[in-house]
Formats: C-alpha cells, sequence, structure tokens
C-alpha cells in the first residue's frame, strides 16, 4: 500500500526478484512516479479501496504515508489480515541473512547508499541495496544480492507507520552503521535535536562488537555517537584528527580528485564524476566499507571513478543552446548551501540562477527562517516558488517567503524573487542568454515544473 513511494517502489521490485507475488495499490500516479510503479510489471490498483484486498494477501506491506482513516487500511484492520511496515518487512524477509551497511544522517544519505552499492559491486562482493533514488548506473534501485553478502541501504530516521513511530533505520540490522550529518529535520517527527540523537543513540546500539561504525569526524553532534557504540569505531572527514582524512580535493576536466589517508598513511587518489567536497566525503564513506570487507585500493578506485550519479541529485535534466540545467534534492539549509556551494565551485564563472521550492516539513515552516536566508549567497539570481500545501501551516508558523527574498538581497549581490512556476519558466526563457546554470532545489515535483522547462525552452 502505498507502491508509488520511492522506497515502496523499491521495496516491491525486492519481494518480486525474492519471488513473491506482489501487487500494490495508491492513489493515480503520474509520471515520474507511475514510470517507476510500470517497470515492475505487477497490478497496481487505483484508487484506494477495500476491495483491492479482495484476492487475499498473505502480508500487506504498508507505507509510512498510510493513516487511519484510509478505505483499505481499516479494511485491513477490519478483516484480520497480517500486516508490518516495510523495514520490518524487509529485516525479516531479506536483512538477517545478509550484511547490512546502513547509511543513516540528515544529509547524503540516497548518494552515499547509490555510491556504497556501486563500488560493493564493482568490487565483487555480490551486494543487496535498497537506494531511495533511481541510480544512473543499475537499472532498478533495488535488488536482494545473495545470502551472506552486504546490503547497502538508505537508513532514514522518519518514523516507520502509523502503528510504529520508530525510526525506520531501527530494523536494519547494521553491521556497519555510517552517519554522514546530524542536524534538526523532519520538525513533523521530532520536537528537538536531542530527540533525533536518541534515535540515532538507538541505532548504535543495534551494531554487534564485531560490526562497525562510521563517523564523520567533521560533524560535532555525529562524534558525540562514540559514546553510545559497544563496536569498532572510524571516523572520517577533512579534519586532521580523524581516522581517514580527506584533502586536496580539485576539479579537473569534469572529475573531481582528492587524496586519502588513514591514520596518517597515504591510501590512494581517488576520482568521481560527484562535484563538491560534500560528496567527496560521502564518497570516503564508501572507500572506508568497501576497505572493511575486503576490497583492495585499486580495485575500489576503478570503482568510484566509474560512479555516475543519482537522479535529482545534480543531475543534468535539460540542456537549451548553452544553459545547462540541474535538478537537486536539496531542502535542508544546509544542504542547500552545500548544492549551491558546489555548483558554484564547479562553474566558478557562470551566472548561476538557483529556483527553490519550500517544500519538506521543516523548510515550508519559518523554523529555518534565518538559516535559508544565508544558504543562496552563492548564486546570482534566486526565485522562490510557492510553498507546497500551505493550507497546511498557521499563519505564525508558515515560512515568510517575502522576508526570505529580502534576506537573500541583504546578504550579498544575489537577486532573489518569489514567482509560480510557471512564471519562473517564463521568466528563464525569456533571459535565455543571460542565464548559464540553472539550479532546482526541490524534494518533490515543484508544480510540474522540470516538464514545464522541456516543453518550454527548447
Amino acid at each position: 500500500m502505498g507502491i508509488g513511494g520511492t522506497g515502496m517502489v523499491a521495496g516491491a521490485r525486492l519481494a518480486i526478484e525474492a519471488g513473491w507475488e506482489v501487487r500494490g495499490s495508491d492513489n493515480p500516479l503520474y509520471p515520474p512516479t507511475s514510470d517507476m510503479v510500470k517497470t515492475l510489471g505487477c497490478p497496481v490498483y487505483e484508487p484506494y479501496a477495500a476491495s483491492n484486498l479482495d484476492w487475499n494477501p498473505d502480508i500487506v506491506v504498508i507505507g509510512n504515508a498510510m493513516s487511519r482513516g484510509n478505505e483499505e487500511v481499516e479494511a485491513v484492520l477490519d478483516r484480520g489480515l497480517h500486516y508490518v511496515s516495510f523495514p520490518e518487512w524487509i529485516k525479516d524477509a531479506l536483512l538477517r541473512n545478509r550484511k547490512p551497511v546502513v547509511i543513516s544522517g540528515t544529509h547524503g544519505k540516497t548518494t552515499t547508499t547509490a555510491i556504497t552499492a556501486h563500488v560493493l559491486h564493482k568490487c565483487g562482493l555480490h551486494p543487496g541495496y535498497l537506494i531511495g533514488g533511481q541510480p544512473l548506473g543499475f537499472k532498478h534501485s533495488a535488488t536482494p544480492g545473495s545470502e551472506g553478502f552486504p546490503f547497502a541501504i538508505e537508513g532514514d530516521e522518519y518514523d516507520t507507520a502509523f502503528f510504529d513511530k520508530r525510526a525506520k533505520f531501527l530494523h536494519y540490522l547494521p553491521h556497519i552503521a555510517v552517519v554522514t550529518s546530524l542536524e534538526y529535520d523532519h520538525a513533523d517527527i521530532y520536537e528537538s535535536i536531542e530527540a533525533i540523537e536518541l534515535a540515532f543513540q538507538r541505532l548504535l546500539r543495534q551494531i554487534p562488537s564485531t560490526g562497525h561504525l562510521i563517523l564523520c569526524g567533521d560533524d560535532p553532534r555525529v562524534l558525540k555517537l562514540r559514546d553510545h557504540a559497544l563496536c569498532n569505531i572510524h571516523t572520517y572527514g577533512t579534519q586532521k584528527d580523524c581516522d581517514w582524512v580527506l584533502s586536496d580535493v580539485v576539479i579537473n576536466d569534469g572529475q573531481q580528485t582528492c587524496t586519502v589517508t588513514h591514520k596518517g598513511q597515504h591510501w590512494g587518489t581517488f576520482s568521481s564524476q560527484l562535484f563538491g567536497v560534500h560528496n567527496m566525503k560521502n564518497c570516503l564513506t564508501c572507500i572506508i566499507s568497501a576497505t572493511l570487507f575486503g576490497a583492495s585500493p585499486d580495485a575500489i578506485q576503478e570503482a568510484l571513478a566509474s560512479f555516475s550519479g543519482i537522479k535529482r541529485r545534480l543531475e543534468t535534466f535539460h540542456t537549451s543552446q548553452d544553459t545547462i540545467f540541474i535538478d537537486d534534492f536539496a531542502h535542508h539549509p544546509t544542504a542547500l548551501y552545500e548544492t549551491i556551494g558546489a555548483v558554484r565551485k564547479r562553474w566558478p564563472d557562470k551566472y548561476l540562477t538557483v529556483c527553490f521550492e519550500p517544500r519538506s516539513n521543516t523548510t515550508a515552516t519559518n523554523m529555518f527562517q534565518k538559516e535559508l536566508g544565508r544558504c543562496f549567497i552563492d548564486a546570482n539570481e534566486v526565485w522562490i516558488g510557492p510553498i507546497f500545501r500551505a493550507e497546511k501551516y498557521a499563519p505564525d508558523v508558515i515560512l515568510d517567503r517575502q522576508q526570505l527574498a529580502e534576506d537573500i538581497a541583504a546578504s550579498g549581490s544575489t537577486q532573489a524573487y518569489l514567482a509560480d512556476p510557471k512564471e519562473i519558466v517564463s521568466h528563464l526563457k525569456e533571459t535565455l542568454p543571460q542565464q548559464e546554470i540553472v539550479l532546482f532545489c526541490s524534494n518533490g515535483a515543484f508544480g510540474g515544473i522540470y516538464a514545464q522547462v522541456k516543453d518550454n525552452i527548447a
């Protein structure tokens, strides 16, 4: 139920490849979600209805978007059907017989999980994986892999289901856990950063003593987690006191290269098609994980260099004349700042326009009002789209878009404007000779702006 969700469609893929008969249900789906579901090749019912369950499935896997009052949910409960959350299903059906590599943290989970799966695969380690996005180098975003081998999985701290309010990653039985960053997010789930820290502490308690914890040494909150681990600990980052140190990050001919040292010893020079220091740190976690599974530095170097990226993570989705249109999932202030900075470093002399949709349950509110005003300093021009489902938020908590535009303009030479997607596309089309790099930042559909760009800007 909720098969159109990014994680759920990947879960359905895992079930199909594991030999289950699978059917799904959701509200009416539209591209690109409908395209992802269509590739499964299984029956999908639209919309939700009690009759969708008349085939009497053995197990109903309920997505965390479902809630009481949904006709199909009520039918599951009334009929006494066996139901589970997706994290619970994957734990029992797959993870118990594998060595999970759980990629967690506020930022970088999807990209890091995709890189990890790619590197482990190229190094011949027969991994399974579950990626909360579509990697460009894999046909599908999930595969079971082989029993006894690694399984790379995105460890989300969001809640599991309407009947299980624990973090999803508490079901994932980590053999290796990675924590990339730790900041306040998911305001609809967590009351404070301390509540989020507690969820991560509980995750670490599940790592066996023979397992491994990989922590970003550049993040003080992440480092504090060391006190809650009873396993092998590895720190990484740009700080010289980390176990694994990243340095000398440079961009040459579209490739980003860095030097890695391990406990003071040169470990290798690694290249990636991704750009931004944050992405090289994501790559470093994969280097560590692959090393712990026995891969050689040379094999990891070759594998890492061949990773081509993931959809919606600094993905070039359209070009027109000399203008490059890029899509990214960034929505938290830190992710926005890092992403925009990475684009600026990649194209230091280009005119950069950023289009931002306040969509998440955190950035649609004024919780990060001041922080958002400082995120766009590397852009020449910023366009702020409408707040997604603005009617959900009371006037005293909703993001003040006008104030945000004023704060952005006051922070430097950046110009900031408010507009809806149609107006933004019209402006981009009219000013195309000036536009060189256009970056869209949203964790959703941004009012269909991506299709509008392709349809209106040839």
